[in-house]
């Protein structure tokens, strides 16, 4: 009985000394599988990783420095890395991202980012991994749709999937990232909805989703997002109205909802909020632009060209604090252009094809 108590323990000293000085044969396996599943022709980025001992200088592949776990897989095609800069050239790799990676059950960040051809499905089981906080895949040929379960992942904080071929709805169950600060999803080919519990992503600063298929109103709900500050749902099929809660949002500083179906009045909330990037064009608002404008008025640019905006430009405009880029053309505005010390450097551009607006810098009323 001793000598098999002996044994015991000598054993498991020895598989927990192999597994601190380096990564278990698991995760090395697991490594080697996600590699035989991509091809990589031009930099040899998976030439380092040899040995058994995937912490120890395998390329883009980081470990815990206790456990030796793998924590952070890091592989991106544009790099000021001394392998990209000797080759002259960005990277290209295709092949797909293999399941095998859910393997790596103590994950942290997948960043595999930017290699052009890479294609198939995001796996689904990568909503298992319960230590995920960056998830960055941007720059592919990625197809099928965000994981349904991908609410699962508590700690993301980072979910980037843009530029890619992702299609489906976003699902329901993204609004259960409890933690996340980024979403962009830009240049996809996503349809659907905005969930309506979109708004409970409270930690959220950044929603990118411009250049995709997404329909429907915009939900009321983003306004709960008290720390979003840059809202960008441009390039898309939106429709009904500007909910005048967005203007009432505290950190709101970018809003950019540009070719879309948005129709309804111009709320008057936009134009005295934090907003200082406003881009409305090439929709269907209608009515006059809210005559609210104020001292708290701050706009880097406002575009809101390209829409059925009639009646006079209000003169409270001119009590704005500053406006740098401002295009009301392509409208059925009428009447004469406020004056106003901003107002002097604009160009005709900014007012051209209205019904019948006139003054500097058009001609004269």
């Amino acid at each position: 009985m001793g000598t098999s108590l002996l044994i015991a323990a000598a054993v498991f000293v020895l598989a927990v000394g192999t597994a601190v000085n380096g990564c278990p044969p698991s995760d090395r396996a697991a490594l080697m599988a996600f590699k035989a599943a991509l091809h990589e022709p031009y930099l040899g980025i998976f030439k380092s990783w040899t040995g058994n001992d995937c912490c120890n200088k395998w390329y883009g592949v980081s470990c815990d420095p206790i456990t030796k776990r793998v924590a952070d897989i890091n592989l991106r095609g544009e790099s000021e890395d001394p392998i990209f800069q000797k080759a002259h050239r960005t990277g290209y790799m295709n092949g797909s991202i293999s399941p095998a990676i859910c393997k790596l059950d103590r994950l942290s960040s997948v960043i595999i980012a930017d290699w052009k051809g890479i294609s198939g499905i995001i796996p689904p089981c990568i909503s298992s991994l319960p230590f995920l906080r960056i998830l960055d895949l941007i720059g592919n040929q990625i197809s099928g749709q965000i994981p349904y379960n991908i609410g699962k992942l508590s700690r993301l904080t980072v979910l980037n999937i843009a530029d890619n071929k992702i299609t489906g709805r976003m699902p329901r169950s993204i609004a259960n990232l409890a933690s996340l600060m980024h979403l962009d999803l830009r240049n996809n080919l996503i349809s659907g909805t905005i969930p309506q519990n979109f708004g409970k992503l409270r930690m959220l600063s950044r929603a990118l989703l411009s250049g995709n298929r997404i329909y429907g109103p915009i939900p009321y709900t983003i306004s709960y997002i008290y720390r979003l500050s840059d809202l960008d749902l441009s390039l898309n099929r939106i429709s009904g109205p500007v909910p005048e809660s967005l203007g009432k949002m505290a950190v709101l500083a970018t809003l950019n909802l540009d070719g879309n179906k948005i129709s309804g009045k111009l709320p008057a909330t936009l134009m005295n909020s934090s907003i200082s990037i406003l881009n409305l064009s090439r929709n269907a608002i209608e009515g006059n632009i809210p005559d609210v404008f104020g001292p708290s008025s701050y706009f880097m640019m406002m575009d809101l060209s390209y829409n059925n905006l009639k009646g006079a430009i209000p003169k409270s405009i001119a009590s704005a604090s500053y406006i740098g880029h401002l295009d009301l053309s392509h409208n059925h505005l009428c009447g004469a252009i406020p004056a106003g010390s901003w107002f002097d450097h604009l160009e005709a551009a900014s007012f051209v094809n209205n019904d019948c607006l006139c003054g500097k810098p058009l001609k004269s009323c």
